[in-house]
């Protein structure tokens, strides 16, 4: 496979294996994925888990692989499905964001909650690399683009989404990896870093019947179709 959106090297990663099966069918792969890593593909794939310390976790192991084997990564994307804030993104939207926060990283107070920013103790905001996202929304017009959260627990009920878009009125979408790997890729100087999600299910109370994952899973495989036809 030839590079991916005009970047040397570029490191996909999903949390299950069924998000990264999408991704690879999309960009043409077969099965093939982490196992390339050795061989210096352009594209590498992987599952590296569910939540942001995981996923934090085998970004770092790749990134730091690839720099001692060669070449090394020059574009790090998290992706998958998510919940949706509904009035932004809907159940079947596709999702681009401009920024990946760490939602629930903070601490319980009287008046509410507080982040790491509040509490002086870092960020819980990194932003998406300004010219991937610029490349992002020209390859997807049809996505809506805007913050997208990271959660370690997932919004189930009316009350929590109540709180967490008080918190994050802007919000499009929460998943739970996007930081993580946005943590792992602002380590590496040079390297751009993007989050891309579609939508399987809103956020707020937990409805089972109503999640379309499958449709979800492949929209994902035909976003990263058009992202390797570009």
């Amino acid at each position: 496979m030839r590079p991916l959106l005009g970047y040397s090297r570029t490191l996909i990663v999903t949390a299950v294996a069924a998000e990264r099966e999408s991704v690879l069918a999309g960009l043409g792969l077969g099965e093939q994925g982490s196992e390339a890593l050795e061989e210096g593909a352009p594209v590498v794939v992987v599952a590296g888990g569910v939540g942001p310390a995981a996923s934090a976790a085998v970004t770092s192991q790749y990134l730091t692989t690839a720099m001692h084997m060669g070449p090394a990564f020059d574009l790090v994307l998290s992706a998958g499905i998510a919940g949706g804030f509904a009035g932004r993104v809907e159940i079947g939207g596709l999702v681009v964001a401009t920024e990946s926060i760490a939602a629930d990283l903070g601490a319980e107070a009287p008046d509410g909650f507080l982040s790491v920013d509040e509490l002086g103790f870092g960020s819980s905001r990194i932003d998406a690399d300004p010219q991937l996202l610029r490349t992002l929304r020209l390859a997807l017009p049809e996505a809506v683009g805007g913050p997208v959260l990271t959660v370690s627990t997932v919004t189930g009920s009316a009350r929590s989404k109540e709180l967490v878009q008080k918190r994050h009125p802007d919000a499009v979408a929460e998943g739970m990896e996007g930081f993580g790997v946005a943590s792992a890729a602002r380590l590496w100087p040079g390297t751009a870093f993007g989050e891309i999600r579609t939508v399987s299910n809103a956020v707020g109370p937990r409805d089972r019947a109503a999640w379309r994952i499958p449709q979800a899973l492949a929209l994902l495989r035909e976003v990263f179709g058009a992202l390797a036809a570009r």
